[in-house]
């Protein structure tokens, strides 16, 4: 399979960008993917990059043809999963795009809860936003994305979809979290707010709600890290938004409240694949795991 390999070259030159850094991150001479890269082109008739003084910039023709190599290597992996599951093995690795929200305590609960059954399983798990998410759906660079809110589009298959709602996050010792009850936002104008990016998904239903409310709120700390708003709930009674399945951890000391505004929105955690693209058996497989758990935590 020499010439998958050579395809592979191709594809590391589009994704760093040159091919000196591509032969490193392959563990090969620059010499050798280049000349690789010449022999494709000769084949083709055809450019496949622009070379320019700093790197390489795919062509027309390098367009589409990273789409076929791309595909065909999805295709490879489906085929070798499928062979691996014949054999009983259940081997494979599952790629993966999580929002934040996940990663500190629902995603490492459900790995460690597949490979339980599945030991042979490897994972890669990416954090990112809706937006990443798409972008790895269509790059052939992840399997699957559980993501926030992720946009309605034509070539996304959205496999699941499980209702969240934003809930108000602060230190178990802060005024507002005595008692149990939920808070409403008028209730934290007074606190000093600390409020992920305008590009994740909670943050953009607070604001909506905001736009057509009388209630005014202003952070005083943006970040694109949950983990650092959660340790700035440590101080100074600061308050922050997150979705219900990622505001609390088991045994810490940040609690959550639900909002009790009234028409203040949920949205939607979203379970999705490439739509057309069969996913490897392993892959598949993770998937039904976790709808299995979202379902049991939306029961519960």
């Amino acid at each position: 399979m020499n010439h998958l390999r050579f395809l592979r070259y191709f594809d590391e030159v589009v994704r760093a960008g040159s091919i000196r850094l591509a032969a490193e991150r392959l563990h090969v001479a620059p010499s050798a993917v280049n000349r690789r890269i010449q022999d494709l082109e000769e084949e083709l008739g055809l450019p496949l990059f622009e070379r320019l003084p700093r790197g390489m910039r795919l062509t027309a023709a390098g367009e589409l043809f990273v789409n076929y190599v791309r595909g065909r290597q999805a295709e490879l992996d489906k085929v070798r999963s499928e062979i691996e599951d014949l054999q009983g093995l259940r081997r494979g690795v599952v790629k993966l795009v999580a929002s934040q929200a996940l990663a500190p305590s629902f995603m490492p609960l459900a790995v460690a809860g597949f490979r339980r059954k599945h030991a042979l399983a490897d994972f890669q798990v990416r954090i990112g936003d809706h937006v990443q998410a798409l972008a790895a759906l269509r790059n052939f660079e992840t399997d699957l994305a559980l993501v926030f809110n992720l946009s309605p589009e034509p070539d996304i298959e959205v496999v699941a979809r499980f209702e969240q709602r934003v809930m108000a996050m602060m230190h178990v010792s802060h005024p507002l979290a005595q008692g149990g009850e939920g808070v409403r936002l008028k209730d934290c104008v007074d606190y000093p707010l600390v409020l992920p990016n305008r590009e994740a998904g909670g943050r953009q239903l607070l604001e909506a709600y905001l736009a057509r409310s009388s209630v005014k709120l202003r952070p005083v700390v943006e970040s694109n890290s949950f983990e650092f708003l959660r340790g700035c709930l440590q101080h100074g009674h600061a308050i922050s938004f997150q979705i219900a399945i990622g505001a609390t951890l088991e045994g810490g000391d940040i609690v959550a409240r639900e909002i009790l505004d009234r028409g203040f929105p949920s949205g939607h955690l979203v379970l999705a694949s490439l739509r057309a693209r069969q996913l490897p058996v392993i892959s598949h497989a993770f998937a039904e795991h976790l709808r299995a758990l979202l379902d049991a935590s939306r029961a519960a």
